[in-house]
């Protein structure tokens, strides 16, 4: 035989062997539909959704290819949670504070007015217990519930008037989700649910006095400084607000031992990228919107705080005394893990952040 036609044969047979291996190579690729409660690469939330698509992607070696679908595109973005618990969709990315509806205990594992931070939160879920009560509450509509990302402190949000006493806040139209909904329902506030470019079109029209949405970063995206210049702080209603992906049981329950730890950890391994992604980029839209679009920052008062806390305060009080037991447990576990990592960060974190401030001399 010839050289020539050695490579020839050799060639045909290479390509018959891919093409008898392909079948069997294919039957073990899963095709996983993502739904996000966001726009697509929205900064923040939409970035964050379409990271982890392919980090699932690239630690399973592409044996699971998740394509992302943006809210609209399948289904809206509060649908989401049905959309995969019924399987319409294999998985989704979005926060737990969109679904009081379903559960209120659904509401501590996203983010708590006056709560904890976003250190503090993932704390709680993987030394503290959380996790098992995520599972066994998420477990009720067979899901699979894992945080992979949080966006740190929000802000109280875009104000069309200054505020300057609790009256102020009585009958505002005010855009927010969660338990900080019914912590300022408590102090007459006219608490909005809506998504974040609906809550511009409001503000633009004057259908709401004022609303918070995530941070900087995201909010400037948005647009929301076009419509309110008065931005406030501190967001004490999300100290932290926690992202998750959440998985079908069945579709998770089904995959074996090294692809549920490749999603595992593609969760487990975006939270901190996420959340310092989301301070980094905050810190730099926050000095362009002082600086470019004059925006002023605005602290609440400290009685309207104080006020808040205690209505806060009710709302986890209500929790602790809800006529479903899991949801008792979970707001018990909750406020023990808080009280304990609140007495230590008085001496670290806090004690850190306060000599920060101090006035001594230090290159900026």
């Amino acid at each position: 035989m010839k050289r020539r036609d050695f490579v020839k044969v050799t060639g045909a047979g290479a390509v018959a062997s891919v093409a008898l291996a392909a079948p069997a190579i294919a039957q073990d690729v899963r095709k996983w539909k993502m739904v996000t409660a966001w726009p697509k690469n929205l900064p923040g939330p939409g970035v964050a959704a379409q990271l982890l698509a392919d980090r699932i992607t690239t630690l399973s070696g592409g044996r699971i290819q998740v394509k992302l679908y943006a809210a609209g595109e399948l289904v809206p973005g509060r649908g989401v949670f049905d959309a995969v618990s019924e399987g319409t969709a294999d998985l989704y990315h979005a926060v737990p504070a969109y679904w009081g509806s379903k559960s209120t205990g659904f509401l501590l594992f996203g983010s708590q007015p006056f709560g904890l931070r976003a250190d503090e939160q993932l704390g709680w879920l993987v030394h503290g217990g959380g996790q098992a009560l995520y599972d066994e509450l998420y477990a009720r509509f067979d899901l699979k519930p894992f945080l992979c990302g949080n966006s740190g402190p929000q802000w109280f949000g875009w104000f069309r008037e200054e505020i300057n006493s609790a009256d102020d806040l009585k009958g505002l139209r005010y855009r927010t989700t969660g338990l900080a909904s019914e912590m300022m329902a408590k102090l007459g506030t006219a608490v909005q649910a809506m998504g974040g470019r609906d809550m511009f079109q409001a503000l633009q029209s004057g259908a709401i006095d004022a609303g918070e949405f995530i941070g900087p970063w995201s909010d400037s995206a948005l647009g929301f400084d076009q419509v309110a210049k008065n931005y406030y702080w501190p967001g004490v209603g999300e100290p932290s607000s926690a992202e998750e992906c959440v998985v079908n049981s069945k579709v998770f329950n089904e995959l074996p031992d090294d692809l549920k730890q490749a999603v595992a950890y593609a969760c487990g391994s975006l939270y901190n990228d996420v959340w310092t992604e989301y301070t980094t980029k905050h810190a730099r839209a926050l000095k362009l919107l002082v600086e470019e679009k004059g925006v002023k920052i605005r602290m609440l008062p400290e009685d309207i705080i104080v006020k808040m806390g205690n209505a806060a305060g009710e709302v986890i009080g209500e929790l602790l005394e809800s006529d479903d037991e899991l949801v008792q447990r979970t707001a018990k576990s909750f406020v023990t893990y808080r009280a304990s990592i609140s007495n230590y960060m008085v001496y670290a974190d806090n004690g850190v952040m306060n000599a920060r401030e101090l006035d001594y001399s230090y290159p900026s």
